[in-house]
C-alpha cells in the first residue's frame, strides 16, 4: 500500500481493511482527509477475499453483488454476471430431483412465505418464525432456506423487522474477478498498515490512540470497523468502556455463519454451467446444503452449510465439513467421486472475525442504528455491515456504512 509519514499523524484512524475500512478510508481521501488504516491480518478485503488455489478465482466469503441497480459497487464492476439470469435452480426431493410441476408448486408455496412475512406488522418485533407459515409441503425448506442458508441463522433467533426492512431482491452479480478481487482493487493506493493489530483504543479525548504490537498511533478521530463477533469476544478493549447502550447494541446483533466450501470438478454432472442445486428438508435431511456449479464454465463446484449445522461442525474440524458436503452431493447426484481437491472456509473460528455476517435478535433491529452513532464527540465511530438498516450482512452495507462513518469527518 502507500504508508504516509509516520512522524504525522493522521486526522484518522481506520481500525479494518474490510469494505468498510477501505470505503471510509477512499472517503476520507477524496475528502482531503489523512487516514491510516490498520488490519490486523496480512491482506486486505474482511470478509470479502479471493483466491486461485483450486486454481480458478474463488471467493471465500461475499460472492455476490447484490440488489445491484442500489448497491454502490456495481459502479466499480468488471466483467462480470447478472446470476438471475443463467441460474436454474434444481431441488432434490431425496431419491430425485423435482418435476417442473413440483417445482412451480415450491415457488408458489416461497412466494406466499415471503408475502406473509412482508405483509405481517413489525411491531411488536418477534422471531421471524412467529409470523411465517408453516405445515405446508414446502414450508420448512424455504425456512431452512431463508434462515440457515441464506441468514447465517435459524429463523426463530432472527428478528422479524430486521429480516423485513433489510431482505434484498437482485439483480445479483457475480463478478468474474471475484467480490474479494474487486474490493482488493478498490484498496490499491490507500495507506493501509497490514499486521497491525489494534489490542487497546484509547478514546477518551483530546483525540485517540491505538496500541498494539506495532506500538501507538495517534489520530484526532477513529472508525472502528471490526465485526460484531469480535468486538462481542473482547478482541478490542476501549478506554474508556463503551456505553450501555453500544455494548446492548453488539450483543443484540451477533454473527451467524456461513461455512462455503468448493470442489475441484472431476467430471461434469449433467449440471449447466452457474446452475444451482439443493435438497428440500427432509427427516432424513433436516439440515441440506446448497450448490452452486461451474460459475463462468470453471471446473469448480461451491457451496454452504449454515446456521447451527455450520457452528457444529466448525466445532468438528474442516475434515467432517468437507465429508459432510461429500454426502451432501453424494444424496443427490449417487456419489461424491465427481469431487476432487476441497477447500473449506473458517469464518467461524477465524479471531479477526468469529463468524459471517450479523443477524439482529428480536427487538434489536434499533440496534444497527445505535451501533452506528458517532461517541465521544465523534471521536469514535463504528462501521460495518452490521450497522448498516437496509444492506446489513452485505459488502454494500459495509461499504455505504464506511462511506457514511467518514462523512462528517
Amino acid at each position: 500500500m502507500s504508508p504516509s509519514d509516520p512522524e504525522v499523524p493522521p486526522e484518522v484512524l481506520v481500525i479494518g481493511a474490510g469494505c468498510a475500512g477501505i470505503a471510509a478510508a477512499r472517503a476520507l481521501r477524496m475528502a482531503g482527509r489523512s487516514a491510516i488504516v490498520l488490519e490486523a491480518g496480512g491482506r486486505v478485503g474482511g470478509r470479502a477475499h479471493t483466491s486461485d488455489s483450486l486454481g480458478v478465482p474463488f471467493d471465500h466469503g461475499a460472492t455476490w453483488l447484490h440488489q445491484a441497480r442500489e448497491n454502490p459497487l456495481t459502479a466499480h464492476i468488471a466483467e462480470h454476471i447478472d446470476h438471475d439470469t443463467v441460474r436454474e435452480r434444481h431441488l432434490h426431493l431425496g431419491d430425485r430431483f423435482a418435476t417442473p410441476e413440483e417445482f412451480r408448486d415450491y415457488w408458489r408455496a416461497h412466494a406466499a412465505f415471503e408475502d406473509a412475512l412482508a405483509k405481517a406488522p413489525l411491531a411488536p418485533d418477534r422471531p421471524v418464525t412467529e409470523a411465517a407459515p408453516c405445515g405446508g409441503r414446502w414450508d420448512a425448506t424455504i425456512a431452512h432456506w431463508l434462515g440457515s442458508q441464506i441468514n447465517g441463522a435459524e429463523l426463530e433467533r432472527i428478528s422479524l423487522e430486521d429480516y423485513v426492512r433489510t431482505d434484498l431482491d437482485g439483480p445479483n452479480l457475480l463478478p468474474r474477478e471475484g467480490v474479494g478481487g474487486l474490493v482488493a482493487r478498490l484498496a490499491e493506493g490507500l495507506d493501509i498498515r497490514l499486521n497491525h493489530a489494534v489490542r487497546h483504543l484509547r478514546w477518551e479525548g483530546p483525540g485517540v490512540v491505538a496500541e498494539g504490537d506495532f506500538g501507538a498511533l495517534r489520530a484526532a478521530r477513529t472508525i472502528v470497523t471490526v465485526s460484531t463477533g469480535v468486538l462481542a469476544a473482547g478482541g478490542l478493549r476501549f478506554t474508556p468502556e463503551l456505553p450501555p447502550a453500544t455494548r446492548d447494541a453488539i450483543a443484540g446483533l451477533p454473527m451467524g455463519l456461513l461455512t462455503k466450501f468448493a470442489f475441484r470438478l472431476r467430471r461434469n454432472v449433467g449440471v449447466a454451467p452457474f446452475h444451482s442445486a439443493r435438497r428440500a428438508v427432509t427427516a432424513a435431511a433436516p439440515q441440506p446444503m446448497s450448490w452452486v456449479f461451474r460459475p463462468f464454465g470453471a471446473p469448480l463446484v461451491f457451496g454452504f452449510v449454515g446456521g447451527a449445522r455450520a457452528w457444529e461442525l466448525l466445532r468438528e474440524g474442516v475434515a467432517a465439513t468437507e465429508a459432510a458436503a461429500r454426502a451432501d452431493f453424494a444424496a443427490m447426484f449417487g456419489a461424491d467421486d465427481a469431487l476432487g481437491e476441497a477447500l473449506v472456509t473458517r469464518w467461524g473460528d477465524d479471531p479477526l472475525f468469529l463468524g459471517s455476517y450479523s443477524h439482529a435478535r428480536p427487538g434489536h433491529h434499533a440496534s444497527r442504528a445505535v451501533l452506528a452513532a458517532p461517541l465521544g464527540e465523534g471521536r469514535l465511530t463504528f462501521a460495518g455491515e452490521a450497522t448498516h438498516g437496509r444492506f446489513a450482512g452485505t459488502v454494500a452495507g459495509a461499504w455505504l456504512s464506511g462511506e457514511a462513518a467518514a462523512l462528517p469527518l
